[in-house]
């Protein structure tokens, strides 16, 4: 016998704007979308929004500040976080710490806090995910939800792709690059009661040496700045395990975090072994998810490049500032980053590296957006991503609310929308 819980007649939902994915991008993008009045959906496979902060558990919010003066260069909803979680007044210019870390379940609330105050015009729907898309003549008319509902289809007048990997817009037929090989995974993880001390950086990289020495750990990145007491003064976050992979792939995903997992275990095991200050350390938790540096990226009206990043390249549609370093991490080698360390001063994000090459009504935000690799290893960092959904949210309910394809915004009204939301163009 058998039996099937498909069927054809699926349920059918009307809104202005389908926000998909509810990592940073997602959030401000739905944040911004039904601030200003659109009707709008945000759907999340997490039961939380956050992404890379809470369902990675990678705690960095970058991409607020200059590294190099710790001037703040985004502005928008990234700062109102800050100012809700209090690591930022209202009218503060300047960040002490640049590499900020956030507590996920802080974030969590005030993020919930955030988006239930907009409820009259946004709904959320947690532990839902885009399972297809039907699309035509360049834009998506209808995008297909499974949850433990079963399926539905929404049909959105302007959709927001923030799934990190381009899922809709790749489903719908828009076209997407890949960089090869993709960029490793991490699972991350936290590790509780160390004790600090001026050596506990050299004695943890010499396990850490010896265990890939030995066969028993794979690829890592090891960087004494990264491997902070973020949360408690007893408490070390981890950004060091390095799974090749296509966050794309779900056989690659589960064997990623099965491994990442196995490398979390060993450490934590050998550091207790071997480093005094573990004696009575114990690991908290792994991340729920492993986390994703790059898959798909759109090719859009404009692509940005390393070089616009290295000259503060200036665009007439400017809808963000970048800030952050250009993060590359390699494949083929443990310990190391695969770039030249450099900090580039403010640059523009174009509103163009968010719209898919021949596509109406759909928008990406986030990793997923219009960028040669080296460019996407500065853009992609989690506070510019939330800003970069914010202009994208913010686009979506404009073109919604003026009946006109989002595309054919006028730039002007766009980026005085935007400075109207505190967002830093200038």
């Amino acid at each position: 016998m058998t039996t099937t819980h498909f069927v054809a007649d699926l349920p059918v939902t009307d809104v202005d704007v389908l926000v998909a994915g509810g990592g940073c991008a997602g959030f401000g993008a739905a944040l911004a979308a039904a601030r200003d009045g659109a009707r709008t959906l945000l759907v999340e496979q997490a039961g939380f929004v956050g992404g890379i902060l809470t369902r990675v558990g990678n705690p960095w919010f970058d991409g607020v500040a200059h590294l190099g003066s710790g001037r703040i260069a985004v502005g928008g909803i990234p700062v109102e976080v800050l100012q809700r979680l209090d690591l930022a007044a209202v009218g503060q210019t300047h960040l002490e710490h640049p590499f900020l870390p956030l507590d996920p379940e802080a974030f969590k609330h005030v993020a919930d806090e955030m988006l239930t105050e907009q409820s009259d015009s946004l709904d959320l729907l947690f532990h839902t995910s885009v399972a297809g898309v039907r699309a035509a003549d360049g834009r998506v008319d209808e995008v297909v939800l499974a949850n433990k509902a079963g399926l539905t289809v929404v049909r959105p007048k302007v959709t927001i792709d923030t799934t990190g990997d381009g899922d809709v817009a790749a489903w719908a037929g828009a076209p997407i690059e890949r960089s090869m090989p993709m960029q490793p995974l991490t699972l991350h993880f936290r590790v509780g009661n160390v004790e600090d001390s001026d050596t506990l950086t050299s004695r943890m990289r010499e396990v850490v040496e010896d265990l890939h020495d030995s066969g028993d750990l794979g690829l890592y990145f090891f960087h004494a700045e990264h491997d902070d007491f973020a949360h408690a003064p007893d408490e070390l976050v981890f950004n060091i395990t390095r799974m090749p992979g296509d966050g794309t792939d779900p056989a690659d995903l589960t064997a990623a975090e099965i491994r990442g997992r196995k490398d979390a275990n060993a450490l934590v095991r050998a550091w207790r072994e071997r480093v005094p200050e573990f004696r009575a350390a114990y690991l908290i938790y792994s991340g729920p998810s492993v986390g994703v540096r790059e898959t798909r990226r759109i090719v859009g009206d404009y692509q940005l490049t390393e070089e616009d990043i290295r000259t503060s390249r200036r665009f007439d549609d400017a809808v963000l500032k970048g800030v952050f370093y250009v993060d590359i991490h390699p494949t083929d080698r443990a310990g190391t980053h695969d770039y030249d360390a450099w900090t580039p001063e403010p640059y523009d994000i174009p509103f163009r590296t968010l719209l898919p090459q021949g596509w109406d009504d759909l928008l990406v935000a986030g990793r997923c957006h219009s960028a040669t690799r080296r460019a996407a290893g500065s853009s992609r960092v989690t506070a510019t991503a939330m800003a970069m959904g914010q202009a994208a949210g913010t686009a979506a309910a404009l073109a919604v609310a003026s009946d006109r394809r989002v595309r054919d915004l006028d730039m002007t009204t766009l980026q005085n929308a935007l400075r109207g939301a505190g967002v830093i163009l200038d």
